[in-house]
């Protein structure tokens, strides 16, 4: 954060947004049948004629005469019904929405002023409410937005803060990645005194201050903090000392093995293999990856590791990428729209990256 411009302290804003976002979604969510209710409701209201007018029920034409002799209960029972149903699907109705207001830009990328913009925009937004504009939409959109208008009224914002604020504090997790970047400490003009002035502005958070957000003070005292680094060119006692007390525990990675490449081709929601097969979806191209397959991508990215640099599982993406180069350029084209990726498809593909002695090309 404080590398790139940003105050440090925006991590635990960031932290905390993030936590207001996901207790508000769960709020969200226990009320989001109630909404749906609501907003089913008003979109009747705006669908129903004032004074008994004109509807275009199904089996009568638009524009017919609703008889006098129907309550305008039944009328609105049978409107829901055709809602329900998706038979008012194609009927656009004209909606009040808010303006968006125009965003307030900070001239400065100085610490802090984030924060500042957030305050402004809270402050000037209360002195001019949002003016509200109509607009025409289709049924099924004007319903999707009053759903979201009424589960926001039926939030408590109050109570959501007060919840996201205490998970903050009691359960919050703050990983540092990448700390080796900000080690050093030799006696220098240049970047080693932006390093060294990062570490010491991390000190009071990772030891336990109060930071101002715009849903309140938050403290740091129980936030667990996780600091990982490559730690190639420096080491961990290059960093102050001070930070270095901060962090008893101090955990030793061992490399990846192929067993665990092969998890993390497989297991993430955005797993490589997952991205691939939808990506040539597009093409309409059905790949399949045999256990085999995903076996001997994963012992070769472990060879290439140990015979060059090792950088890891992002060898999986360079040797996923010269896998399936052929397939990707040509998709279009290919005659046979399935492909299946085995053990002896992988190694006729990878053969030269693993016989060859210069493999600096392949490297990230």
């Amino acid at each position: 954060m404080g590398y790139v411009g940003r105050d440090v302290e925006s991590i635990i804003r960031d932290l905390t947004q993030q936590a207001v976002t996901m207790v508000k979604d769960r709020h969200a969510g226990e009320v989001e049948q109630k909404a749906e209710y609501l907003a089913e409701e008003r979109l009747l209201d705006l669908l129903l004629p004032q004074q008994g007018a004109r509807l275009g029920f199904e089996g009568a034409e638009a524009g017919a005469e609703v008889p006098a002799s129907e309550s305008q209960e039944a009328t609105r029972s049978k409107l829901r019904l055709q809602l329900r149903e998706g038979k008012l699907d194609h009927r656009s109705i004209e909606l009040e929405v808010k303006e968006r207001g125009l965003p307030i830009g900070v001239i400065s990328n100085v610490g802090g002023m984030e924060e500042l913009e957030s305050g402004l925009r809270d402050m000037l937004g209360g002195l001019f409410p949002g003016k509200k504009k109509k607009r025409t939409m289709k049924v099924p959109e004007a319903l999707k937005h009053l759903a979201q208008d009424e589960a926001q009224k039926l939030i408590d914002m109050d109570e959501v803060v007060k919840e996201a604020v205490a998970k903050v504090e009691q359960a919050g997790i703050v990983f540092l990645d990448e700390i080796d970047k900000i080690a050093g400490r030799e006696k220098m003009a240049g970047p080693d005194v932006s390093r060294e002035g990062v570490q010491r502005d991390l000190l009071p958070i990772v030891e336990g201050s109060t930071v101002h957000t715009k849903y309140g003070p938050v403290r740091t005292d129980h936030i667990l903090f996780i600091a990982a680094g490559a730690f190639h060119v420096a080491k961990p006692s290059d960093l102050i000392p001070e930070l270095q007390g901060r962090f008893p525990i101090r955990v030793e990675l061992e490399p990846l093995t192929k067993d665990d490449l092969v998890r993390i081709l497989t297991e993430p929601k955005s797993a490589l293999v997952t991205q691939y097969r939808a990506l040539l979806e597009t093409e309409d191209v059905s790949v399949e990856f045999t256990r085999d397959g995903l076996d001997e991508i994963a012992a070769t990215a472990v060879q290439v590791n140990e015979r060059t640099e090792n950088i890891g599982a992002r060898r999986l993406f360079t040797i996923m990428e010269r896998l399936l180069e052929p397939v990707l350029f040509e998709a279009s084209e290919l005659e046979d729209r399935k492909i299946r990726i085995d053990a002896p498809y992988v190694k006729d593909r990878l053969r030269d990256i693993v016989k060859a002695e210069d493999l600096s090309r392949f490297i990230l």
